[in-house]
């Protein structure tokens, strides 16, 4: 069978893999096979002109991924620069001629002195070897050890992203490989280093070697004097060797610049333009200390002054481009802004509600401004992280901003999905001071009802809170006044803000430990949205949802049977008894138990078919009577009433009571500790 070629690609590009292969091989025969000199001097030059193309590369490369074969290109270019020197060497001491590049740079670079050739070829190891090579060495090496560190945390991001749905498969794949590739690249420029470090090294030792047997051949062959073997043999070592080390320290330049480019995204001439040059100010500065060298007495005036001039010039025009640039960039921006507004999605956007938010009046903007000292905004990041502990529900973010036409400037409220469900006034540059148990308040202060829970309180002055405090009185700022009411807001409203996506959350990360239990669930016994109902019905009433776990299996094991929500909820309710005995506070000695009469229980589960339908208005005025009343004898005993009832007419109960007390905590026996001993303080009749 035929194979088809590209017409459109070269014949290097279709058979790159056998030229390569096949230099290799005629640069391991070049230290083997005599060549002539006029080979040699093509090769010389096209060493030279190699490692001018890798420099450049390297400058207009952006990232160190674009160039990853750099190490071996630097491996194999060493090893060409040897076989070089190796047939240099073979040449001049067998002719006592190596070619015309030799030669020009013996005669022409350093004027045909020996002396002074050998010491600019000294500078130019010294160069390569002390300074560049070893810095590039370094800066590999530390840069291979921090990738390897830091390979973990990226991998550990891909899958963060790929589970978030940021990423598809295809895509973290890729990724994955760019990290590997990232870390063997420097891997192998720390070992490619080396390479360029034993370059030098072996070109000291070939110049020695050079004018060692240079000499010898010289004076015992040629019989040639002693001063004109090592003036010939001299030149000749000397030129070859500065010929050699100009694209090694080129070569090493390339890679000096490859390694320390690590926070890059364009080439290298655009980042210095756009980091170092577009500074107009540096430059002016730097212009000004020219011009005061300038007439220090003995240095040259003309020097310092033209390049004075020049930065003064560079920075005047790099300010008035910027200025251009930046109305370039704001008029674009308005035009962009307009453009968008006149989009139908920007009229969407209006339509959108915030699920919770804070409207502040004039008087209070400052609050939520860190710059005036204002710390609502960290106050609320402590709510939302205090909620999530406790209750296991992340609420939304809280959008705060100003409403000076509908509020008065000391008043506040609190939106819920765009409906006001609390507000208040506070006091600015005062604090709230409540009254002790023993009857005491402040000296002074502004008489007010505390906005939380409508306690008499007081606001005072900065002058004041001192005094207030050595009393053993309560202040608290107004940031905290706020944040206080709107986590009670939270607290109360929270089943309102739980939406099925924050359900839909809450299953992925389940199932990261947990997946039996969620594809046992969902889709196939319950919907998302049938969870997210039993999940509000606790949250309704302050029960916390931090236990998924024991929610979605007590639901995997009773959906088959029932798919009511509200029956739902009392089973996953029986299952976590011992967390309502701790939330309804039966645990201590403060609970007044109220119980129900079983002629009440049974009335109720007469005239209720189902745990979720309501009872008949006259047993339910009656009821709800009596509850009043033993409410109120548990509250004189300074106690908090606790009503405890079967778990058949609990939901009942629970919605009569909502009536007068939304907070009181309503527990069926099922769902006490089955290690307490309680002593009820009322029931509940119908007399």
């Amino acid at each position: 069978m035929m194979q088809t070629t590209d017409p459109g690609r070269t014949f290097i590009e279709r058979n790159g893999d056998i030229v390569v292969a096949v230099a290799v091989m005629a640069v391991v025969a070049m230290m083997v096979v005599p060549l002539p000199w006029y080979v040699v001097d093509v090769l010389l030059a096209l060493n030279l002109g190699l490692s001018l193309v890798a420099l450049l590369v390297s400058m207009y490369t952006a990232s160190a991924l674009e160039f990853s074969v750099f190490p071996t290109v630097l491996l194999v270019a060493t090893l060409f620069r040897l076989a070089l020197n190796v047939c240099c060497t073979r040449l001049i001491l067998l002719h006592g001629y190596a070619g015309n590049m030799v030669a020009a740079f013996g005669q022409f670079v350093v004027g045909g002195n020996p002396i002074v050739g050998f010491i600019v070829f000294l500078i130019l190891v010294t160069i390569q070897f002390v300074v560049i090579t070893r810095g590039a060495e370094r800066v590999a090496e530390v840069a291979a050890r921090f990738t390897l560190d830091a390979m973990p945390g990226k991998q550990m991001a891909i899958d963060a992203d790929l589970n978030s749905g940021l990423l598809d498969d295809a895509g973290a794949r890729r990724r994955r490989r760019e990290i590997e590739r990232e870390a063997d690249f420097y891997g192998a420029m720390d070992g490619a280093a080396k390479f360029v470090k034993g370059d030098a090294v072996a070109a000291l030792v070939v110049t020695a070697i050079n004018l060692v047997g240079g000499f010898g051949v010289g004076m015992v062959q040629q019989k040639l004097s002693a001063q004109d073997a090592l003036s010939k043999y001299a030149l000749l070592t000397i030129g070859q060797g500065i010929l050699a080390q100009i694209p090694a320290l080129v070569f090493s330049t390339a890679a000096g610049i490859m390694v320390t480019r690590s926070a890059s995204d364009t080439g290298l001439g655009r980042d210095i333009l756009a980091q170092v040059v577009r500074q107009p100010r540096a430059l002016r500065t730097a212009a000004g200390f020219m011009l005061l060298f300038a007439f220090v007495p003995g240095l040259p005036k003309i020097p310092f002054l033209a390049l004075a001039a020049g930065l003064a010039l560079l920075a005047r025009s790099l300010a008035r481009s910027e200025a251009r640039d930046g109305e370039l960039a704001a008029q674009q921006k308005k035009e962009s802004e307009m453009e968008e507004a006149r989009k139908p999605q920007a009229v969407l956007r209006l339509t959108q509600v915030d699920p919770l938010e804070i409207e502040l009046g004039a008087s209070l903007v400052g609050l939520a401004d860190p710059a005036q000292g204002g710390g609502l905004l960290e106050r609320v990041s402590i709510i939302r992280r205090q909620v999530a502990s406790d209750m296991g529900l992340v609420i939304p973010p809280v959008r705060i901003r100003d409403n000076l036409f509908e509020l008065a400037p000391r008043q506040y409220a609190i939106k819920l999905r765009g409906a006001k469900v609390a507000g208040g006034e506070l006091y600015p540059a005062h604090f709230l001071c409540m009254g002790g148990p023993d009857g005491k308040k402040p000296a002074s202060g502004i008489e007010v009802k505390e906005p939380v829970f409508g306690l008499v309180a007081w606001w005072v002055s900065a002058a004041e809170k001192a005094l207030a405090e050595i009393e053993g009185l309560v202040v608290v700022d107004p940031d905290s006044v706020l944040a206080t009411h709107l986590a009670e807001v939270v607290r109360e409203h929270g089943h309102e803000t739980l939406t099925r996506q924050d359900v839909q959350h809450v299953l992925d990360l389940v199932k990261e430990t947990n997946q039996a239990v969620v594809e046992e669930l969902v889709p196939s016994l319950l919907t998302v949205g049938e969870v997210q109902k039993v999940m509000q019905n606790l949250l309704r009433e302050g029960i916390p949802v931090k236990d998924s776990i024991t929610i979605l299996e007590t639901l995997a094991d009773h959906a088959r049977q029932t798919k009511d929500t509200v029956l739902l909820t009392e089973i996953v309710r029986r299952k976590l008894g011992r967390l309502i005995t701790r939330v309804s506070g039966l645990y201590g000695d403060d609970a007044g138990v109220i119980t129900v009469d079983p002629e009440v229980e049974d009335r109720i589960a007469e005239n209720a078919k189902d745990p979720g339908s309501p009872i008949d208005p006259d047993t339910g005025r009656r009821v709800l009577e009596s509850l009043v009343r033993q409410i109120e004898n548990v509250q004189r005993g300074g106690k908090t009433p606790v009503l405890l009832c079967s778990s058949a007419t609990r939901p009942q109960m629970k919605r009569l009571a909502d009536r007068v007390m939304p907070r009181l905590h309503v527990v069926s026996y099922a769902e006490v500790d089955r290690s307490l001993v309680l002593q009820p303080s009322g029931m509940v009749r119908i007399s």
